[in-house]
């Protein structure tokens, strides 16, 4: 494992283990379960699997955390679209 990559895993490790100053052990250990069954093994996984647990609603993510993202830009769709990929099926 690249060097770079390990200092990574420990930073997240870190972190996750910081969310029991917060959460009980409980919720985070049911996060950290729910993260491991869907494949996603990240503290962001995590914590917005914890938080959605507590909330019973999906958790927001807050894009401004995320300065190296590019900014999506999502124009609504007509219905008229669809029929496009539709008839592009046909065939």
């Amino acid at each position: 494992m690249p060097l770079s990559r390990l200092h990574q895993s420990q930073r997240e490790y870190v972190q996750t283990l910081r969310l029991l100053e917060t959460f009980t052990p409980t919720d985070v250990s049911r996060a950290i379960d729910d993260a491991l069954r869907l494949g996603t093994i990240s503290f962001d996984a995590v914590k917005h699997l914890l938080l959605w647990r507590i909330e019973q609603r999906p958790a927001r993510l807050d894009l401004e955390n995320y300065p190296h993202l590019p900014a999506a830009q999502v124009a609504t769709t007509a219905a008229a679209d669809y029929l496009t990929l539709l008839n592009d099926w046909a065939y």
